[in-house]
């Protein structure tokens, strides 16, 4: 089951390679000049980024990811752009192919929701920190009420096959306890979610796009309320910004 879900996410990703790393969401955004000032606060770290989040103004990254495609386009536009301390490598987030104790700082930014195991990935995570690292992760997270967060994982599923989860904060925060990594910080925004371009990203059929715009029409007052839901489509959700360490 794994291992098909697995191979789903590198389909789905491969073939949307190039638009994800230029898209308006993952390519800026609060987060990211967050994350940016975190890093280049820690130039000397030796990186590894899962799901090829975006990592500069360190000494070394590692960008991992299951998709072999978006690693080429990765590596291609690094290469590009004069990052010549960025290296590739494939594989699934619950097994990391790397020794104990080997990195001082690991990212995930909009990745996590497609993992099939984040509790797995997590303690890997916390293996191949050294003592003391950080774990820094941003994602879509769910608000946790019921009513909202039945919505918000069919929508994102009607979109795309391959999600599994937008946790809730206090989802996020079992996993990272149970994983042995202590949380410092957790924070909130909002992010604006341009309905074309949401759809166009993972090519979603438009038997899908239809049953979104359906679902989108019968949705109760308060979840239109909440997600700021529009005449075209376009909605806000919440993301968080999870700063954790290896003990």
């Amino acid at each position: 089951m794994a291992s098909r879900h697995h191979d789903h996410v590198d389909k789905q990703f491969g073939e949307q390679a190039g638009a994800y790393l230029t898209s308006a969401v993952h390519a800026s955004g609060r987060d990211l000049v967050k994350l940016s000032e975190r890093l280049y606060a820690a130039s000397d770290a030796r990186v590894l980024d899962l799901g090829c989040g975006a990592a500069q103004h360190v000494k070394e990254v590692v960008a991992y990811d299951l998709s072999e495609k978006m690693l080429t386009v990765v590596a291609q536009t690094a290469q590009e752009r004069g990052y010549h301390h960025l290296t590739t490598r494939q594989g699934y987030a619950e097994k990391l192919p790397f020794a104990n104790d080997e990195f001082d700082i690991v990212i995930s930014r909009y990745s996590a929701h497609h993992w099939h195991d984040v509790g797995s990935a997590l303690r890997e995570v916390r293996r191949v920190l050294k003592p003391g690292g950080k774990a820094i992760f941003m994602d879509v997270n769910s608000p946790g009420n019921p009513v909202l967060d039945i919505w918000l994982q069919t929508v994102e599923a009607l979109r795309d096959t391959s999600h599994v989860r937008d946790y809730s904060p206090g989802e996020w925060l079992t996993l990272f306890t149970e994983s042995g990594l202590a949380i410092g910080s957790i924070s909130h925004d909002r992010l604006e979610l341009e309905f074309t371009s949401w759809v166009e990203r993972m090519r979603t059929p438009q038997v899908m796009v239809q049953a979104i715009r359906a679902y989108q029409h019968s949705a109760p007052y308060d979840v239109q309320r909440y997600y700021a839901l529009q005449p075209d489509g376009s909605f806000t959700t919440d993301i968080i910004f999870i700063e954790a360490s290896r003990p």
